[in-house]
């Protein structure tokens, strides 16, 4: 047998994470400085390093989304990946910038299973093969349908674009390079964890495939998953970790004889900074910093958003929010537009973009009791609870009992008075969200334009937040619960 190692490190769901944050013993954690630290350093010490991104390098901070995402990609340069596939948020500046953005990368950008309906072009290469020691390294990029979510936005170009299924993509990449040599097949993926599952079961074993790393789902692992022979790894989000993988490659048999996996924390003194990361970096947060870092409140408390499934009092913040300043019955605010885990007790501007970066329109509509139900009963189908739909942040005086193993609405109330199937409201809801209302919340735009026709009352959701925070005099703490679950 004729061996040789290999070493993958990985990371996924970036998403503008760039900035160190403090520990409480004084140590730095995350940030793309010390990252590139550690990663030059095992590029150092090992002879053959591959590192890979599994999407969503944008969004979530003031210096991707000031520039968008030209900042986040020059600064990825610096971090020189082997090979990046997309995210779902890699669309969030449009198709359009998105390929221009593609450019400006020194790295490969790969994805198999996004393509142009018109005439079934592919937007990206759909894989590489990248050579190191005599070994070739087969890396496939897919994506979830997620993207297709934000596409519909752009009239024109979103509605010629589509996703196939990733593993019949997958298998005809992987039997039309059969006759090479390829000792390593790894797909690079960002659909999430329970769709990776889905999708290493679905993998011919003919086909070849090694290693899936992927991404979406922000998974903390202790241990790869392993179905169908294959295993699954991630490594969280952000930059404050990194998977890595030691493997030996079996180059007879073109196969992974065996392999080992950890998590590594990024902290100092573990790692030091990087010069040359700092200064690209330094350079953005000098310029960010002077325009964002005003104070807007002090709002007594912290508020969080630990997860995007379940009510938060984050969640509620916001919603009240935008419900009290648009002079709305109710808002719906996506779970997943929440960027950040807390806000407060202090709020400077730039938290505001941080925690709420899709600066969308509002739109106001208005719907029945009986649509409301349907649309509160769809939001909490089985797929919500394992983050696989979109979930909504209810605005106060809506409560929502719910029985998840009858998957019935046991109690509906608004302001402590049963909600009637004739009764109307007025209800806020997010341009993105609008653009999906059908399968977000199973109701289409003709069915709620049947008493008005939807209306955009704010085109800027920063505006409203920072309306809000700055007139936001004690804490309007929501302790009530909205959506009880049994």
């Amino acid at each position: 047998m004729s061996s040789k190692k290999i070493v993958i490190l990985h990371s996924n769901d970036l998403h503008g994470d760039f900035l160190p944050r403090q520990s409480a013993d004084g140590h730095c954690i995350g940030g793309v400085s010390l990252l590139s630290d550690y990663i030059n350093r095992v590029r150092k010490e090992e002879k053959n390093v591959l590192y890979t991104i599994s999407g969503d390098m944008f969004r979530g901070s003031i210096i991707d989304s000031e520039y968008r995402g030209i900042s986040t990609i020059e600064i990825l340069n610096v971090l020189a990946p082997d090979v990046v596939t997309l995210g779902n948020h890699e669309v969030d500046y449009g198709i359009a910038h998105l390929l221009f953005i593609e450019k400006c990368a020194a790295f490969p950008i790969i994805n198999a299973n996004m393509y142009l309906t018109i005439n079934s072009t592919r937007l990206f290469h759909s894989h590489i093969v990248l050579e190191t020691d005599e070994m070739k390294i087969l890396f496939i990029g897919v994506l979830t349908e997620d993207v297709l979510a934000q596409t519909k936005r752009e009239r024109l170009v979103g509605s010629l674009i589509d996703v196939t299924d990733e593993a019949a993509e997958i298998g005809s990449i992987c039997l039309a390079h059969q006759k090479e040599d390829i000792d390593l097949t790894v797909v690079l993926t960002h659909i999430g964890i329970d769709a990776d599952r889905s999708l290493a079961a679905a993998l011919d074993p003919a086909w070849g495939v090694d290693l899936i790393i992927g991404g979406h789902s922000h998974t903390v692992m202790s241990s790869p998953v392993c179905i169908n022979g294959i295993p699954i790894l991630h490594a969280a989000h952000g930059t404050a970790q990194i998977g890595r993988l030691e493997a030996e490659i079996d180059t007879s048999t073109n196969r992974m004889s065996s392999f080992t996996w950890s998590l590594i924390p990024i902290a100092s003194p573990h790692c030091q900074p990087n010069p040359q990361m700092e200064t690209v970096v330094e350079r953005y947060r000098v310029q960010t910093d002077a325009k964002y870092n005003r104070v807007i409140a002090d709002l007594g408390q912290q508020y969080t958003h630990p997860v995007r499934n379940a009510e938060t009092s984050l969640g509620k913040l916001l919603a009240d929010a935008f419900c009290e300043v648009l002079d709305l019955d109710i808002m719906l605010l996506g779970s997943g537009s929440i960027r950040t885990s807390e806000l407060g007790p202090t709020v400077i501007y730039r938290d505001i973009l941080e925690t709420f970066p899709f600066n969308d329109e509002i739109f106001r509509i208005y719907v029945s009791g009986q649509q409301l139900r349907t649309m509160i009963r769809y939001m909490l189908r089985e797929e919500a609870f394992v983050s696989r739909t979109e979930f909504y942040q209810l605005s106060r005086g809506l409560f929502v009992e719910y029985d998840r193993s009858r998957q019935s609405i046991e109690s509906f109330t608004y302001k402590g008075k049963s909600i009637c199937d004739d009764d109307c409201f007025r209800v806020g809801i997010q341009g993105y969200h609008m653009s999906n209302l059908k399968a977000f919340l199973n109701v289409t735009e003709e069915e709620v334009s049947s008493v008005y026709p939807p209306k955009i009352i704010a085109t800027r959701c920063t505006d409203i937040l920072e309306m809000y925070f700055s007139s936001y005099e004690t804490a309007h703490t929501p302790e009530e619960t909205r959506l009880l679950i049994h």
